[in-house]
């Protein structure tokens, strides 16, 4: 029954049980999510000045720089012990897990992300705790497909999951979390895929609100929105907003090119320095910033406040992550974005003080600005705002901004995503062209030919009659018992020579027939695991000498079991849908 649904599941299109399995990978991504925000809380509660949170503002300067340096001393030591493989943490590595290794994320790398990213942040080091969480609700669904052996294909789409459980915990925004896992990870949408994200999503959200409470992440002022005469202000935050993406993004390539220079715990320790001393200025750059955004949201802050946390926020996040520190930079940018329109609300308030909307208007669009120019993910965005607001009136000025700041940032500075920036950094590339996108949808086990019979090299006639009275398309030969098949041929070509043989002699039942000697067309074959996808199958095809693959459980490089036969022909019928 088992292996059934697991055949069921190969299929491209939508499943109830894929959606079932994406309702529980949401309450288990969601369940890791509030324990990575509950580890880090208490601690903060517990030795931050008033027991408030992100509250790094009260401490001293020596504390800050001693703890902030200690965190980065710490992380730096463990991330060392750890192997190279096993250190490798972020939303960057689940999308190079995505990319090449068909999903499959280690839970070694998780447990290190929740550790290190627990750290960074307790320590305040100026990162966000959004890109860990993807990390870890991407592996809570990969790992969720791997213990039940499901097909690449699902095991891809329950990583989707995780991250748009993640995202929706975060910020207690399904819709926005549903979409930034299609549009910033995954990089596709698909109509069999929205089910299972969008219930994970849901899922997610309802644990999180059990826990947490209803509230938004931000304290969202009552918005006053503008008239259209504010709208070259509006392009005016969408033009800066792109603009500082782009710095942004190219800070974050430098420092990590620079990095590579210093040993792991060297960099890490540079980097805790390196915030610390911000922090002997700035203590606001310090932590997540969910509170600097609040008063920036609620115009608490003033012009000479604003830019100091700006630029030195800018500066503290692009190093101290391009150096390493396992920490997500979704954060910072909502607290750049925020800062960087509140601003700008303040200079239109100088110099039109008739002007309409409130400084949180502007410092809304702002973070809405900057993270669709950092993440390339407009769509996202655009959510994003809704749900913080629930206003729809802000989503005509969003979107203006939004698309501005994007296009600034990609055609003008030419930047892509800061995570497939970085990923490119590394040597790397997400393929993600039409027809990869339809090959990697597609499990191996929908599509094979089930109809094939496995028969020794030397086999009696009788034998031979007796395996094909299930009238099968194919024959696989195994040499020996020890050996793995490595040659096909077409069932119809031994029934012609059997009924040859009959014909010239009627008692030969028990004459041996050698199936490699035969008169008949044999194609080298080899084994590829049921768990595939058909893009795996083409790059096998390619690489290997084999013209067509039989599909196999496959445990510890041992055949378990045979399900079917797959050609060239079948994944050309297929990928073209």
């Amino acid at each position: 029954m088992l292996d059934n649904l697991r055949l069921r599941l190969a299929s491209v299109e939508i499943s109830p049980l894929l959606a079932l399995l994406g309702l529980c990978c949401g309450i288990l991504a969601g369940g890791v999510i509030i324990l990575f925000r509950l580890t880090i809380e208490s601690v903060q509660v517990s030795f931050l000045p008033g027991g408030l949170l992100e509250n790094y503002e009260a401490l001293s300067i020596t504390a800050r720089l001693i703890i902030a340096s200690l965190g980065g001393l710490l992380i730096g030591l463990l991330f060392q012990w750890i192997d190279k493989g096993g250190r490798q943490v972020g939303v960057v590595h689940v999308m190079e897990r995505l990319a090449y290794h068909q999903a499959h994320l280690p839970l070694k790398n998780a447990v290190l992300q929740f550790v290190g990213a627990a750290i960074s942040l307790i320590c305040g080091h100026s990162a966000g705790r959004e890109g860990p969480g993807i990390h870890l609700g991407a592996a809570s669904g990969s790992l969720v497909g791997q213990w039940l052996t499901l097909p690449n294909n699902s095991i891809r789409a329950l990583v989707a999951c995780g991250i748009a459980a993640a995202i929706a915990a975060s910020f207690n925004m399904p819709i926005a979390g549903v979409v930034f896992a299609m549009e910033v990870v995954m990089l596709e949408y698909t109509i069999a895929g929205f089910a299972p994200v969008i219930l994970a999503a849901v899922s997610a959200t309802v644990l999180t609100r059990w826990v947490f409470g209803p509230e938004p992440a931000f304290i969202i002022p009552n918005i006053q929105i503008g008239s259209l005469s504010e709208l070259p202000f509006i392009i005016l935050i969408g033009i800066s907003m792109g603009i500082l993406a782009s710095l942004f993004i190219n800070l974050l390539q430098q420092f990590t090119k620079w990095s590579h220079r210093f040993s792991i715990w060297q960099r890490m320790t540079i980097a805790g320095v390196v915030t610390g001393c911000c922090a002997i200025w700035v203590p606001e750059i310090m932590g997540v910033g969910y509170d600097t955004v609040n008063s920036s949201l609620l115009g608490q802050i003033g012009m000479t406040s604003l830019l100091s946390i700006l630029l030195v926020k800018m500066l503290a996040t692009t190093f101290g992550l391009g150096f390493g520190l396992p920490g997500g930079l979704i954060g910072p940018t909502i607290v750049i974005g925020a800062v960087g329109g509140a601003v700008i609300g303040l200079l239109v308030e100088s110099f039109y003080p008739a002007q309409l909307a409130s400084i949180g208007y502007y410092a809304m669009l702002g973070m809405g600005a900057m993270m669709a120019a950092t993440l390339q993910a407009p769509l996202a965005a655009l959510m994003a705002l809704l749900e913080l607001t629930a206003n729809p009136d802000i989503i005509l000025p969003a979107m203006l901004a939004v698309i501005i700041a994007s296009m600034t940032s990609n055609h003008v500075f030419k930047k892509e995503s800061v995570f497939m920036s970085l990923l490119k950094a590394r040597g790397l590339d997400y393929q993600n062209d039409p027809v990869t996108q339809s090959l990697r949808r597609v499990g191996v086990a929908s599509v094979m030919d089930p109809s094939f019979v496995v028969m020794p090299r030397l086999v009696s006639l009788q034998q031979a009659k007796d395996l094909l009275n299930t009238n099968p398309a194919w024959v696989l030969i195994q040499e020996t018992e020890s050996t793995e098949p490595k040659t096909l041929l077409l069932a119809a070509d031994l029934v012609r020579y059997i009924n040859s043989k009959e014909r010239d002699d009627n008692n030969i039942t028990d004459e041996q027939i050698d199936l490699l000697e035969i008169p008949a067309q044999r194609y080298n074959t080899a084994p590829i695991n049921i768990q595939a996808t058909l893009q795996e199958a083409v790059a096998m095809l390619k690489s290997s000498n084999a013209s067509m693959l039989y599909v196999a459980r496959i445990k510890r490089l041992d055949i378990i079991k045979v399900y079917g036969v797959l050609t060239s022909e079948i994944v050309n019928t297929h990928y073209r849908y």
